[in-house]
């Protein structure tokens, strides 16, 4: 592996662009917070990104103890890139990067991909508590595992068990709650957002 370039600064925010401050490294492991990800979904997920680029940022944030790759066992026999527990760190870094971007993210302009899962970590901003989460939207479905101390914070599609809460809103109000605009009680109270379950965490949306 090359080198890792540095600011050669005795700074620990120098120190921590180094490893990730490079184009691409934080929205990898925006998607890496959904648990092992094999490279083809990553580079599914990352709209953009070559295939080169994408291939030399994980060799760097393996070599930088950020992520791992491993081998499924069988059936699955693929590989798979997951985040280490110093990776997993990061996730206040991006929430806190997040709520500094909801000024910039403006209406959806007509060349801006869109996952549904990239919703995950402004809602998991919205939320309190623990819990299993589901979200649905017209774009996908994803569930979130609110408080979730390491591990998988979100995943794509349905909960794999009955969750603590469910979701159902549009796309739209997801846009305004990640801009900063509206705050999920509001969205519960105003009906923009529906909660069903039977989990206390359903239960303190719908009693706000």
């Amino acid at each position: 592996m090359s080198r890792r370039r540095s600011y050669d600064q005795y700074c620990s925010a120098a120190r921590a662009l180094d490893l990730v401050g490079d184009r691409w490294t934080l929205l990898i492991v925006r998607e890496l917070l959904a648990g092992p990800r094999r490279y083809t979904d990553l580079h599914a997920d990352l709209p953009g990104v070559s295939t080169d680029v994408l291939a030399s940022r994980l060799k760097d944030m393996e070599r930088d103890g950020l992520a791992t790759r491993r081998r499924l066992p069988p059936p699955g026999a693929a590989y798979v890139y997951e985040l280490t527990l110093r990776g997993q760190e990061l996730l206040p870094v991006l929430q806190a990067l997040g709520t500094w971007g909801e000024a910039e993210l403006g209406e959806r302009r007509a060349t801006d991909a869109l996952r549904a899962h990239w919703f995950a970590l402004p809602l998991l901003r919205s939320l309190e508590g623990e819990g299993l989460v589901e979200v649905r939207l017209e774009e996908g479905d994803f569930h979130l595992h609110v408080g979730a101390a390491d591990g998988p914070v979100y995943g794509d599609g349905l909960a794999p068990r009955e969750p603590d809460a469910r979701l159902v809103l549009d796309a739209g109000t997801c846009a305004a709650l990640g801009r900063g605009e509206l705050a999920l009680t509001d969205a519960v109270r105003d009906g923009r957002v529906t909660v069903t379950g039977e989990g206390t965490l359903a239960k303190a949306l719908r009693e706000v």
